[in-house]
């Protein structure tokens, strides 16, 4: 495995405080504004005008805050009343950035588990998919990743992530296919493996589109 995946495997593997540590502490917007300065001037792009002046600063607070999730405590409860049934939480807005060419991608996220012996709290949907969003991502981790961390926290029976987004690097360069859409899909337990389970869990999803 290489320096780069041992690293990546590092970030899956690191312990819950660790994960959910806020990232403050790591800016330096100044020389993030430097850096930007100089980016935008090797492009061409002047920046000692009334509208560009303040342009670099503002990139760096602006990819700062693209790139920082806020901290949070997972709160769960107990799941007194023995409920085995699903519960979807449907279209959690969130905003990433693509890895590979640092330019934003942003959609919806799907989220279903079958309960265990805790249920989360539901405002916790949508910090969890900002914990892994808020990072240069690509989709298919992205979905992975908030899966597992319920399959971690919750020990549920079963897990269903869906993500739903449109890609910049996609619609403003390349292909500039604007409005293209990418769905990622990342199942356990039951919602994987029984066919039951799995059809309501993705019918719940598309059923609201129809509504």
């Amino acid at each position: 495995m290489s320096v780069l995946e041992n690293s990546l495997q590092d970030d899956l593997d690191a312990p819950l405080a660790l994960v959910l540590a806020p990232a403050s502490e790591l800016l330096d917007l100044d020389a993030a504004e430097d850096a930007a300065r100089a980016f935008l001037r090797a492009l061409g792009v002047p920046c000692d005008t009334l509208g560009t002046v303040r342009s670099p600063r503002r990139m760096a607070h602006a990819y700062a805050e693209l790139l920082t999730a806020r901290a949070f405590e997972p709160t769960t409860f107990p799941n007194d009343e023995g409920y085995d049934e699903l519960v979807v939480v449907c279209d959690i807005a969130f905003h990433s950035v693509c890895e590979h060419h640092l330019l934003p991608f942003s959609g919806v996220a799907h989220v279903g588990y079958l309960p265990g012996e805790r249920i989360l709290g539901l405002s916790k949907f949508a910090r969890v998919v900002e914990l892994f969003s808020r990072r240069p991502q690509v989709q298919e981790r992205l979905t992975k990743q908030v899966g597992d961390w319920l399959d971690r926290e919750l020990a549920p029976r079963g897990v269903g992530v869906v993500v739903e987004a449109e890609h910049s690097c996609m619609s403003l360069r390349g292909a500039r296919a604007a409005g293209a859409l990418t769905r990622t899909v990342a199942l356990t337990g039951a919602v994987r493996n029984d066919p039951a389970t799995r059809a309501e869990f993705l019918a719940a999803i598309d059923r609201r589109r129809a509504a």
